[in-house]
């Protein structure tokens, strides 16, 4: 690998992650919105709850975009058992704490749930919005 590939990696990443600021927008919008909805419905814990689930929404999005992305940049090739492999990894990691806090009294459980399912459809409307909107050219332009 020469220099100049090394230099322009990271704009190669940055590339394909244009539609982050979209998801992290409609992450934002839901967060406020839960937030205060937590808030009303369950007190400090509720908003707390809420907070955490979109938060760890955006967060779970944002990690698996940079990794496909940095796949994508390596070999296309790499993209799907790197995209596969990074949503089997989180959903394990996932999944461990649900189940051994499923059981849990805590009032900020149900916002938590709720916020993740409004966080997951607010990433993919921001996420829908973009596509839409995004001017994609059909081949890949070199910027240099």
């Amino acid at each position: 690998m020469t220099s100049t590939e090394t230099v322009r990696r990271p704009g190669r990443i940055r590339r394909r992650l244009n539609h982050v600021p979209a998801g992290l927008l409609g992450c934002g919008v839901v967060l406020v919105a839960a937030t205060v909805i937590g808030g009303v419905v369950k007190g400090a814990p509720g908003a707390l709850g809420a907070a955490i689930g979109v938060v760890g929404v955006a967060v779970s999005y944002l990690l698996s975009g940079v990794v496909v992305a940095w796949a994508d940049s390596i070999s296309p090739q790499l993209t799907m058992p790197v995209g596969l492999a990074t949503y089997a990894i989180k959903f394990t990691l996932l999944a461990i704490p649900l189940v051994a806090f499923g059981d849990s009294t805590w009032p900020g459980l149900h916002p938590m749930a709720f916020a993740i399912i409004a966080a997951v459809l607010g990433w993919n409307a921001g996420h829908i919005w973009w596509a839409a909107r995004a001017r994609i050219p059909y081949v890949q332009i070199d910027p240099s």
